[in-house]
């Protein structure tokens, strides 16, 4: 299926010359078809792939060109962020105290959970506090409209377009009512919030009522968000690792989350605890994770940090997880009495 017509000739005059190529190329002029044109594009490709046809038209009658889902993809910070700066503001005391107190309120079901799967609990209270503030900010946008104008945009058409017919599929599948389906402006949904793709492979229905509920059911999105860790990869016997510090000479090339050593490597390399003892003596991989500069707080990553950027490819919010677990783990918190 095109996105785009074309208008205007160009003719090349010569191909000895790849800058004037360039040139011309750029000079052909180019217009998007109408965002309704595409809409009708995009249902006929739903269809054809197997899609229900009255799911689709449904999903479709009220689907909209949200400018602002562009805007907000397009958008810079206007100043460059730090690790220093942005730990406050993504995981404030406020936060932290809320996080606690969804913990203790929660305990026995997270608890249930993070032994069926495998995952400590306090780590699914902070991934389900940084995403959504505990459930609070999961999203006001129609999903298919958020999706849709983001396919239609261009830039990653086809990775929006997968996203697309994998939410037609929830619809398709009956797991929540279409004026229900709400979530971001990239179409991130629920209160782990989940991309369609993500949701079809790892949400659960945990209650076992037919619905894989991240929007309204606890039960239904502290199983996913643990399946989700547990299917990645998610060691129960390990942290995610610690700060740490690195001696003045320390080899820049050995930093990245794909490069690992043994703890005992690193600390023959000079690297040390925070308080700057030696690393604990057990077998693990690790990697030096450098988010900001050698000035800034670095971190000696174990696996689990590694898995929780496959939830999100960022160095800033896998720390504010791993954070924010920390501080709900200390003091510890003790079942609730019946």
């Amino acid at each position: 299926m095109k996105i785009y017509k074309f208008t205007g000739f160009f003719s090349v005059l010569s191909i000895c010359s790849a800058s004037l190529m360039l040139q011309v190329v750029n000079a052909a002029e180019v217009e998007k078809i109408p965002f309704e044109e595409y809409v009708e594009n995009i249902k006929i490709e739903a269809k054809e792939n197997g899609i229900d046809a009255a799911v689709v038209d449904r999903a479709f009658t009220d689907v909209e060109f949200l400018q602002r889902s562009v805007k907000s993809d397009k958008e810079q910070p206007e100043f460059k962020l730090t690790l220093d700066t942005y730990i406050p503001r993504a995981v404030p005391d406020w936060k932290i105290e809320q996080a606690r107190e969804a913990y203790q309120k929660h305990y026995h079901l997270l608890h249930k959970i993070g032994k069926e799967y495998g995952v400590q609990p306090r780590f699914i209270v902070a991934l389900w506090g940084i995403e959504t503030n505990f459930g609070r900010l999961t999203g006001r946008h129609y999903i298919i409209s958020s999706l849709t104008t983001m396919a239609y945009e261009g830039r990653r058409e086809a990775l929006f377009k997968k996203q697309l017919f994998a939410a037609l599929t929830i619809l398709e599948e009956g797991h929540i009512e279409q004026d229900k389906f709400i979530g971001s402006w990239a179409g991130a949904m629920g209160q782990v919030q989940f991309m369609p793709t993500s949701y079809l492979n790892y949400a659960v229905d945990y209650d076992g009522d037919g619905k894989k509920d991240i929007w309204n059911n606890y039960s239904d999105v502290f199983a996913s968000a643990a399946n989700y860790l547990k299917t990645e990869g998610w060691n129960y016997d390990e942290t995610w690792g610690r700060q740490v510090l690195l001696p003045e000479n320390f080899d820049s090339e050995l930093a990245g989350i794909k490069k690992q050593k043994k703890l005992a490597q690193w600390q023959e390399l000079g690297v040390r605890r925070f308080d700057g003892t030696a690393l604990p003596k057990v077998d693990l991989d690790a990697s030096i994770v450098i988010p900001d500069d050698a000035s800034g707080r670095v971190y000696l990553a174990y696996n689990n940090y590694k898995v929780l950027m496959h939830w999100n490819r960022s160095y800033y919010f896998a720390t504010a997880v791993s954070y924010l677990s920390e501080r709900i783990n200390h003091p510890r918190i003790t079942a609730p009495t019946e």
